[in-house]
């Protein structure tokens, strides 16, 4: 995999406009296939999981204009076919299940890898999209290789009330309801800011969607979904990064900002390290002294920041504070209340000198500001721990490397070229290997 090599201690400045998030583009991209008119989308991001998304369509027979360079692309499903036989969905990239819904109500069959994954969390299961498909009134077979879910007699709605709020599940139900017979309820939704963007662009196509932005979504079936023209907005996962890069490097980076809206909790756990973020006329910035973690008045008791489902703080940020509780000067717990297999990675920070002990598979404690020294670190396939371990790295004066770095590029497209437009000096190694 390629590597990242880091010459760090320069503080970043200047103004970046962020990409858009590749939680809601991958599934918006997979909702395209529900209909046969054109869609345009805007702002599409040039990583990897869009382009695999690109080259299936391409091999469905899908028409494809615009440059990726660009960031507008229109889609035409309307000469596409699909044999569950023949036709492979991408394999390593967990969205392949969003195709599933679509391919189901354009050609009544649709089939699962057996190598469907994502970052390295934890265990991913598919249960639940199993649970949705068979709600809906598909039939679902595992054969060698691959599952094979059906619905020749199209779908019908249901009530479903999950073990929990999966993001991926909610989109996937609300795929299946959109064109379904009837009104269907789906009970502890997700309500992730990128939930709440892929609901609003099924509205644009016609979809009848109750309940965006809580926990209980009712979607109306209706005959036909239609073409439309559609843009992102900024990926808040960046808008974080980029903030929380502007104070570890010790300087000032304004950011744009589309959805200040959510950022409420995520300006309280900044808050934590003596960092105020300041949200005006569409941008964003982080104002400090220094970073130290502020004091709770409870005594006796460690800081802390606690990950999970929206509107808890977003599990995918923890590594971004964990990496800020690093360089603060004070103690911090953080809790992930999700994955299982995510903070393992947080044994590297020993080697740039940092502190960190983990107390189970969900929560670790950072004794922060310890004196830091550039290292060479291995990141796992866990996009924003690759760019936590970046942080840090861009923190120390020095050269450090960052060992199987690729995953950033699954998410954030130009990541490295635009810190570098603000003073970093970064570069990519081992390209060809």
């Amino acid at each position: 995999m390629p590597h990242l090599l880091v010459h760090g201690g320069a503080p970043l400045r200047g103004r970046i406009a962020p990409s858009s998030n590749k939680n809601a583009v991958l599934p918006i991209l997979c909702a395209t296939l529900l209909t046969a008119e054109p869609v345009t989308l805007r702002g599409v991001p040039d990583i990897t999981d869009v382009r695999k998304i690109l080259t299936l369509f391409r091999a469905l027979g899908s028409r494809i204009d615009g440059e990726l360079a660009d960031g507008t692309l229109t889609i035409c499903h309307a000469e596409a076919h699909f044999d569950a036989e023949r036709d492979h969905l991408p394999e390593e990239m967990r969205s392949s299940i969003m195709l599933v819904p679509p391919l189901l109500a354009r050609f009544g069959e649709a089939r699962i890898e057996n190598d469907v994954q994502g970052c390295t969390l934890g265990v991913r299961e598919i249960d639940p999209h199993i649970d949705v498909f068979t709600g809906f009134g598909a039939e679902v077979n595992r054969l060698p290789g691959r599952i094979r879910v059906s619905a020749p007699a199209g779908l019908k709605a249901f009530n479903h009330w999950p073990d929990y709020a999966s993001v991926t599940t909610t989109e996937n139900f609300v795929m299946c309801a959109a064109l379904a017979q009837g009104s269907a309820t789906l009970t502890n939704a997700a309500s992730e800011p990128h939930v709440q963007e892929f609901c609003r662009f099924m509205e644009a196509m016609g979809a009848r969607v109750d309940g965006i932005g809580t926990s209980r979504l009712t979607v109306h079936g209706v005959e036909q979904l239609r073409g439309v023209d559609f843009s992102f907005v900024e990926d808040f996962h960046e808008v974080v990064t980029f903030l929380a890069l502007s104070a570890i490097s010790g300087g000032d980076i304004e950011v744009k900002n589309g959805a200040p809206e959510f950022f409420p909790l995520i300006d309280r756990t900044f808050a934590k390290f003596g960092i105020a973020i300041e949200h005006k006329d569409g941008w964003s910035r982080a104002r400090y002294d220094q970073l130290k973690v502020v004091e709770p008045f409870t005594p006796n008791i460690l800081p802390k920041i606690e990950a999970a489902p929206w509107p808890y703080l977003p599990v995918d940020l923890l590594p971004i504070f964990i990496a800020l509780g690093v360089k603060a000067q004070g103690n911090m717990l953080f809790w992930n209340k999700v994955y299982d297999g995510a903070l393992g990675w947080t044994s590297e920070l020993g080697k740039f000198g940092a502190h960190a002990f983990q107390s189970d598979p969900h929560r670790v404690v950072i004794f922060g500001g310890k004196p830091l020294s550039p290292a060479e670190v291995d990141s796992p396939y866990i996009i924003r721990v690759a760019i936590a371990l970046l942080m840090i790295a861009a923190s120390i004066p020095g050269s450090s490397r960052i060992l199987n770095a690729s995953p950033i590029r699954r998410a954030h497209p130009r990541f490295v070229e635009n810190l570098v437009s603000l003073g970093a000096q970064i570069e990519w190694q081992n390209e060809d290997e």
